[in-house]
């Protein structure tokens, strides 16, 4: 696999509240998980479902206020379960010295 896109937002998700016997793949707070496209090792799928979703929203141009959250790139959800809860924050990364997203490498041929 060759990947070109150069990634220009990273993430991480941490848990912020919950316990391991609680959770069905062990996780519990302080476990933190970072990444920019792929589910990171170790994350539930399906909390992986849900944060996609809000990582889309950021790479696309939008915000976190829109939904409440008091900062455009931070925000706390909960596990599908209801017993784990999150934070996820959102930062700029691969950026030129103007803060503009380095362009993508041309596809290499096959």
């Amino acid at each position: 696999m060759k990947k070109w896109i150069v990634e220009d937002w990273g993430f991480e998700l941490t848990v912020i509240d919950g316990k391991a016997g609680n959770c069905r793949l062990g996780l519990e707070k302080g476990d933190k998980f970072t990444f920019t496209y792929a589910c990171p090792e170790g994350m539930c799928p399906r909390v992986m479902t849900q944060v996609y979703t809000w990582c889309e929203v950021i790479r696309c141009g939008g915000n976190f206020t829109y939904r409440g959250s008091k900062e455009p790139h931070e925000m706390n959800l909960i596990c599908p379960c209801k017993s784990i809860h999150f934070h996820l924050k959102a930062s700029p990364i691969n950026r030129d010295e103007d803060g503009k997203a380095l362009p993508n490498r041309p596809r290499p041929e096959a």
